[in-house]
């Protein structure tokens, strides 16, 4: 739980303080230095207002578990979480680029017509996003105690790394690009949300919700069981120990959604996953190309106007 809650934290926080820090900077550059602190503002409700829907959210799971009816909540976390974490992915791969001019678009209209409460409101959505999106993550990682998570040593660690990172970059000593680093860290988010699906198909099939063709496809128990509970009944069963300790297990089920004896259902959704992580980044790889020859056919084509004239 807590090296899932210090990459979904880290990615929160960072990209807030990305857009937050190329907005501040902004402003210094062009001497409009007085209008930062309606920023902070901005973002300091956010976070308030953030902590605000953490406490809701947890009064509203604890009302279900109240009724018994926890599981179907914690079971609606997960894929809500799983969908918001590969969007969150694909959104930042797509806007990382072209983050910084959009940003700075947005608040010379704001400076311009001396609209104070819409850089307070900007930047307090911008930060709200990422908040309520991690109060989200945060339920589906815990089962639904999201004060738990958020007083781990994986929160705390994912808010301080997001913190010196954000300020490497903006005093320029940061050499990785941007793009180059969301990309590898969206490898690990992807690995999480992919969990979080199979996780959810598994709870249903244990509520037996929906049944399974065939409930395990294998078993890797003797070699890495899922829990130390299995490593122990297999000790018990066999008179020899499982290669690796089921504490490896649980640690990758948390972090992956590593199961021991999946379902048939259970390979075919994470392999199913990947495979449309796959097409899209295809698509969206394939749209890039076309739109670069596109600006680069403009380009050719104003360069052979101006040579005519």
């Amino acid at each position: 739980m807590e090296i899932q809650a210090l990459l979904v934290t880290f990615r929160e926080v960072l990209e807030a303080l990305l857009i937050v820090g190329i907005i501040t900077t902004y402003l210094k550059r062009t001497d409009n230095k007085k209008y930062t602190k309606f920023v902070w503002l901005g973002a300091g409700l956010a976070v308030l207002a953030s902590l605000g829907v953490a406490m809701l959210f947890q009064l509203v799971f604890t009302g279900f578990a109240a009724m018994a009816n926890e599981m179907y909540l914690k079971i609606a976390i997960m894929i809500i979480s799983a969908l918001l974490l590969t969007q969150m992915v694909f959104w930042m791969a797509g806007h990382s680029r072209e983050l910084k001019g959009t940003t700075e678009d947005k608040m010379n209209k704001f400076i311009s017509t001396g609209n104070v409460v819409g850089m307070v409101i900007h930047s307090f959505l911008v930060v709200l996003r990422e908040g309520i999106e991690t109060v989200f993550f945060f339920a589906a990682i815990t089962g639904g105690n999201i004060g738990a998570a958020m007083q781990g040593w994986g929160a705390i660690t994912g808010v301080i790394i997001a913190i010196a990172v954000s300020y490497l970059f903006f005093r320029g000593t940061m050499k990785v690009s941007l793009k180059t680093f969301f990309r590898v860290t969206g490898v690990f988010i992807i690995l999480i949300a992919a969990g979080l699906l199979v996780q959810a198909i598994s709870i249903l099939q244990d509520l037996e919700i929906i049944g399974s063709i065939i409930p395990h496809l294998y078993d890797l128990t003797w070699f890495l069981p899922e829990h130390p509970i299995d490593y122990q009944h297999y000790l018990r069963d066999h008179g020899n120990a499982p290669l690796l300790s089921g504490d490896i297990g649980i640690f990758l089920k948390a972090l992956f959604g590593y199961s021991s004896m999946p379902s048939i259902e259970e390979v075919i959704a994470y392999l199913g996953y990947f495979a449309g992580i796959y097409l899209l980044t295809s698509h969206r790889s394939s749209d890039e190309v076309k739109q670069n020859s596109k600006k680069e056919t403009k380009v050719l084509e104003t360069i052979a106007g101006n040579q005519k004239r």
